[in-house]
This record gives C-alpha cells, sequence and structure tokens, in this order.
C-alpha cells in the first residue's frame, strides 16, 4: 500500500533559509528585535497576516484528505477481503448440495427399479392366476358349440371380434334384450309378430336381405355390431307404433341416441335401395292394365291413377312457423297445429306410384301440385292419354280431372261427381291405411324436419311392399281422414279439359240410362 507525501510546514515556517554565499538569514531575529527596540516603528500589515493564516489552513485540508483517502482504502480493501471470503464459502456450499443431489438421485433410482421389479412381478402373478380359468371356459365354449343367432346366420361366440388373444372391450351398459330376443325366435307366433312390426316374418326378412347391404356393420375390438335383423326392427316398430325413443330402448335393450340413429339410418337405405324398385311411375304396358281395371270398375277411360294430399302433423318449427301454420287443423282441434303434406298417386291397389313430400302445410292442394315434379313432367306432355283423378282442391287440367263443384248439377254432371268419388275413394282408402299401419304419422314426431320426409318416405315405401304382398291388415287399426281440400278460385284450367269432362259425363248418364233401360226391361 503506497501513501502519498504531503508537506507538514512550509519551508520558511520549518528551516533556515541560507543565502548563496551561505550565509544564514536571521532576518526573522532582526525583526523581532527592530520590533522590540522601536528600530521598526510599524507593525506587520494586516495583509501578511491573512497570507499567513491563509497558508495554515491549507496546510491542514491537505493533512485531513489524505486521512480520509487513507480511511476509503482500507474500507475497500476489507470488502475485497470479505468478498473472497463468501466466494470460498459458496463454493463450499455449491459442492455439498451437488454431493448430496447426487446421493438421492442414485437413492430415488433405486426405489423406483423395486417398484417396477414389484409391479411385473404381480402382473405375472395376476396372468397365471387368470390364465387357467380362461384356457378352460374357452375350451367348454368349443366343446358345447354354443352359437349364438345373428341374422339368417350362426356367429360364434369367437368370432364377436376381430384378431386373437386377449381383446378389448368398451363398456356398454347391460341393457335388457328379451322382448326382442323373443320375437326374433323361429318359434314365435306370426301373427304376434305381424300385430308388432305391421308385416309377417317373409315380408320382413325380405326387406332385411334387402337392406342388409347398405346397413349392415362390423365387428370390432372394442364392440360387437347391431345385427341387421335388429337395426332393421328397431325402424320398422318405431314407424309402426310411434313410441317415443325412450319405450323403442327399452323394447330392444339399446340405447336412446342409437335408436335414433338407427331409425334415421334404416330409413335413409329405404329410401336408397327399395324406392326406385317399388315406389316408381308405370311404364306403358302397366299403365294400361292399370287403365283397362279403373275403367272397368268406375266407367271411365284413361284413368291412371287417383290423386290426394294428407297433412303430418310436426312441432312448430323454430324458423317460418306462419309457412306450416294448419289453419283446417286448428279449427278442427281447437288449438294451433302445423303440418307438412303428403301428395300421392296411387294405382287400382292403392300402391303409390308417385309421391311429393315435405311442402308447408299452410299451402293448399293446388299450391302442392304445381311445385311437384309429377305436375312439372306432366306439363312437359310425359302424360299422354291419361286422367289423374283428384278432389275438388284440385284444378281442371289437360290430365286432372276433377269433379264439378258448382251448384244447380245436371243428372250428367252428379253421375260423372259420383264416380270420381269412387276413384277418389281408392286414393283416401290408400292414405288412411298408410296411416293405420304406421302410427308414426298420426302424431308429432321426433324428428327434425329436415330429417322427416326421408322418413315420411320410408313409410310409403313399407306400405307399397306390405300392399303388393297383399299384407292384411288388422281391424283394430283404423283411420279417418277428413276432407281437408279447398275448392281454387281458378278451378278451371284448361278449357279443353272441361269439354272432356262434359263429354265423359253425358256418356256415362247415357250407359247409365242404358243399363237402368236393360233393368226394367
Amino acid at each position: 500500500m503506497e501513501i502519498g507525501s504531503f508537506t507538514l510546514l512550509s519551508p520558511e515556517d520549518s528551516c533556515f533559509n541560507f543565502n548563496n554565499n551561505g550565509s544564514s538569514d536571521f532576518s526573522w531575529f532582526l525583526d523581532m528585535e527592530s520590533g522590540f527596540n522601536g528600530n521598526y516603528g510599524k507593525k506587520r500589515s494586516r495583509r501578511d497576516f491573512d497570507e499567513s493564516v491563509v497558508n495554515e489552513k491549507s496546510g491542514f485540508g491537505d493533512i485531513l484528505s489524505s486521512i480520509l483517502m487513507l480511511g476509503e482504502e482500507a474500507k475497500q480493501e476489507q470488502e475485497q477481503e470479505q468478498q473472497i471470503q463468501w466466494f470460498a464459502d459458496s463454493d463450499q456450499q455449491t459442492a455439498f448440495f451437488d454431493r448430496s443431489f447426487d446421493e438421492r438421485v442414485v437413492e430415488m433410482n433405486g426405489f423406483f427399479d423395486q417398484f417396477e421389479n414389484r409391479c411385473s412381478e404381480m402382473n405375472q402373478a395376476d396372468d397365471s392366476r387368470n390364465k387357467r380359468p380362461r384356457n378352460s371356459g374357452l375350451a367348454a365354449v368349443a366343446a358345447t358349440g354354443n352359437m349364438v343367432s345373428i341374422g339368417s346366420g350362426n356367429v360364434s361366440p369367437s368370432q364377436s371380434g376381430t384378431g386373437s388373444g386377449q381383446q378389448r372391450r368398451l363398456w356398454v351398459k347391460d341393457r335388457s334384450k328379451d322382448w326382442w330376443d323373443k320375437c326374433n325366435h323361429p318359434d314365435f307366433p306370426d301373427e304376434e309378430f305381424k300385430r308388432a312390426f305391421r308385416m309377417s316374418k317373409a315380408t320382413f326378412n325380405m326387406v332385411c336381405e334387402e337392406l342388409e347391404p347398405a346397413v349392415m356393420k362390423k365387428n370390432t375390438m372394442l364392440r360387437d355390431a347391431i345385427p341387421v335383423r335388429q337395426r332393421v326392427a328397431v325402424c320398422i316398430w318405431r314407424l309402426a307404433t310411434g313410441e317415443p325413443l325412450r319405450m323403442v330402448s327399452k323394447r330392444f335393450g339399446l340405447g336412446i341416441s342409437t335408436c335414433h340413429k338407427l331409425v334415421l339410418e334404416v330409413c335413409a337405405a329405404i329410401k336408397t335401395v327399395l324406392m326406385p324398385k317399388f315406389v316408381q311411375w308405370p311404364d306403358e304396358n302397366k299403365i294400361k292394365r292399370i287403365k283397362q281395371e279403373f275403367e272397368s270398375a268406375i266407367g271411365i277411360p284413361n284413368v291412371g291413377g287417383s290423386m290426394y294430399t294428407t297433412h303430418v302433423p310436426i312441432i312448430a318449427p323454430k324458423g317460418n312457423v306462419a309457412a306450416y301454420f294448419n289453419k283446417k287443423h286448428t279449427e278442427r282441434n281447437q288449438k294451433s297445429s302445423y303440418s307438412i303434406t303428403l301428395q300421392g298417386v296411387v294405382d287400382q291397389t292403392g300402391a303409390f306410384t308417385d309421391v311429393c313430400i315435405g311442402w308447408p302445410g299452410s299451402m293448399s292442394d293446388d299450391q302442392v301440385l304445381e311445385k311437384s315434379a309429377f305436375c312439372q313432367r306432366a306439363t312437359r306432355g310425359q302424360l299422354k292419354d291419361v286422367w289423374v283423378a283428384g278432389n275438388k282442391g284440385y284444378p281442371l287440367m289437360d290430365w286432372v280431372l276433377v269433379p264439378y263443384s258448382h251448384q244447380n248439377l245436371t243428372w250428367a254432371q252428379h253421375a260423372f261427381n259420383e264416380k270420381i268419388g269412387e276413384i277418389e275413394k281408392v286414393a283416401k282408402d290408400a292414405f288412411a291405411r298408410l296411416k293405420a299401419r304406421w302410427s308414426c304419422l298420426q302424431k308429432r314426431t321426433e324428428v327434425k324436419l329436415q330429417e322427416l320426409p326421408i322418413v315420411l318416405g320410408a313409410c310409403c315405401v313399407l306400405h307399397n311392399i306390405c300392399e303388393m304382398r297383399n299384407e292384411t291388415m288388422d281391424p283394430e287399426l283404423r283411420f279417418e281422414l277428413f276432407d281437408d281440400e279447398v275448392v281454387p278460385e281458378n278451378n278451371i284450367r284448361s278449357m279443353a279439359a272441361a269439354q272432356a269432362r262434359n263429354h265423359i259425363a253425358h256418356n256415362l248418364l247415357h250407359h247409365a240410362g242404358r243399363a237402368t233401360a236393360a233393368g226394367f226391361l
């Protein structure tokens, strides 16, 4: 450590001055002497005294600053020594912590290894404990040949999943399927089956065979697929009874959402697969046969079908409520009613040859007819020499034959209206059987409005299948249709059709008169 030099006293104050010649300077003694002796009469001036005081103060300031500098340097040296000591202590602590951490890591690794070994030993013990019962159970199943009937074939329990060895299974709530198992049994009476599903077992089997490629699902490692017969049965029973989904769930032992999904899937398959086969406009040979049968039964020539429009109740939609408001049903039921329309053309047996589904219930019969694809085809000339008979709610057109709607009818017009009423009754009876056989059309359904046309189309297809296969209905299943037709203002759309109608009426009266005269003879 360096200490700087500093001046204690000035040379003039601390030592003697010598001249160049080597003699000493004793002037101050002379001054004192002269002062005492009075040789110098004057005292030292005030200025010289002040300068001496200033010189003394500056010397003391230098001393104090040097002392302060020494104190600061000592303090800095002390702080440096403390920092060096702190770093040494921290290094020792870090080394201690590192050694402790390494020791704990070794202990934890050893504990984890022991835990894994213990778990593996427990798993091996469980596998060895369950191996023997599992093998004995599989051997018993293979020995007894226990088979589970699914659809028209048999599937063994070993085929219930894919892969080999232990199979994964998703937890499913255990529900009772006793009712469906009883109905699906071969010994179940056909009368009771028909009462539940509105068709015989033979017809049901035919529908299942037709729909099997479209609705069949494969088994997975998580669960077994629902058989085709059960899928089709869920849909048909729901359409036939109109029961809520919770009742369908209880009957078939399935979840509510699963039943709803199955109904929509099977209805979509019916529309895609079966509708082109069973609901189509007849070809020339068939339309000729239909004309002959209508003429032989009614007496009016060239009648190729009977047309009718009914309404299916729905829950009030969230949007565009006024369009689906049904005024006639509201007045009759004394409460707000909403519906969609179902227009159909049937042949002499009551089977549908054309359907138009989904227009709002506030539209009249003639408006629905004008919006239908059937009207557009007829307007383009695809219905040549064919009459489609309807009620007073339809307009008289070149291909639509309707009764007279004015008052004070003649005898010929009365006879014509009676004959048209008989043709109209064919369509009304067909719609009455449709709604009686499929009760879901009689009440508001839980199906969304966008999905409802698919369900109604499936009902029409199943109706045709039952009619073509001569499925009789239970006498208890009855439904009465109400005449809700509204006579349009412009009832006559074609003067040629009006003349043809008058000609038909005149011929009917002429034939009726000849038949009456022949009876008297």
